[in-house]
């Protein structure tokens, strides 16, 4: 069975980008209760998932080192580097190279990905400058939240994990997104005793049946909030509208939240 990464097991298994921890601190930002799909598989390694596959991140002091895990239930792609019995030696041929070009690929495209959920292009030393010298308060404190950033969540994933917080606290609203994951999700990969799965569909979480489901699940009132704000969003905008909102003045996107079953004060500004 698959086990989670370990930076000390070999650093050829990972990728790195230079990053200072003055820059990013990971168990302040992914253990803060902004995103609820990451935990400490061994110390100082968070693994989760982001962007439809497993991720496991640690760092030193400069370089920001992750994993990212096959995923063989991905929809036509085998293991790597493994060729059928009938292949010819052409055929297994073709077969690398595609295979190393989708290594490439999946390379730059997974940086990209990282860098974005982490906002890595916003310096961050140069902000908290800027807000000591704006609040004293914020002077004060600082150098106890140095390197803690805003993740740049999935719009549907961060919504909906949000409305799950109403009248909750963190350990709690983990275990619901769990739970909704692995009943309404699509899985990713196992590792060691646990299954990873990815964030469910808009369409998922508006099946009429799913209300029922997740009450199952201890959900409670916020069953019916996810279920009819996954289907007005449907049936009034499209998949795409969450995701529109996030090129639209504040106050537009703010007031276009605020018309969604279970979307208050708290969670609007949470999400």
């Amino acid at each position: 069975m698959a086990k989670h990464a370990v930076l000390t097991s070999g650093k050829h298994l990972w990728r790195s980008l230079a990053c200072a921890k003055s820059e990013l601190r990971l168990e302040l930002t992914l253990d803060c209760g902004q995103s609820f799909r990451w935990k400490e598989t061994a110390r100082e390694h968070w693994t989760g998932v982001m962007g439809g596959r497993v991720w496991t991140l640690t760092q030193t002091e400069d370089i920001l080192w992750y994993h990212v895990y096959n995923n063989p239930g991905g929809e036509g792609r085998g293991p790597a580097g493994v060729s059928s019995p009938g292949d010819s030696e052409s055929e297994r041929a073709l077969k690398g190279a595609v295979k190393k070009e989708e290594e490439v690929t999946d390379t730059e495209e997974e940086e990209q990905m990282l860098r974005d959920y982490l906002q890595l292009s916003v310096n961050l030393s140069e902000l908290y400058t800027q807000w000591q010298t704006a609040d004293p308060h914020f002077r004060q404190i600082a150098d106890i939240f140095t390197g803690l950033r805003m993740l740049r969540q999935d719009p549907t994933e961060c919504l909906f994990t949000f409305i799950c917080t109403s009248n909750n606290h963190i350990s709690r609203i983990q275990g619901m997104v769990d739970r909704l994951c692995q009943t309404l999700g699509a899985p990713l990969c196992q590792l060691e005793q646990t299954s990873y799965f990815d964030f469910p569909s808009l369409a998922a979480l508006a099946e009429n049946s799913t209300e029922a489901c997740l009450r199952d699940l201890g959900f409670g009132y916020r069953a019916r909030f996810l279920q009819q704000s996954a289907k007005q969003i449907l049936d009034t905008h499209g998949l795409q509208w969450l995701e529109g909102l996030r090129s639209v003045p504040y106050l537009q996107a703010r007031d276009a939240l605020r018309t969604l079953p279970g979307v208050g004060t708290k969670v609007l500004f949470c999400a």
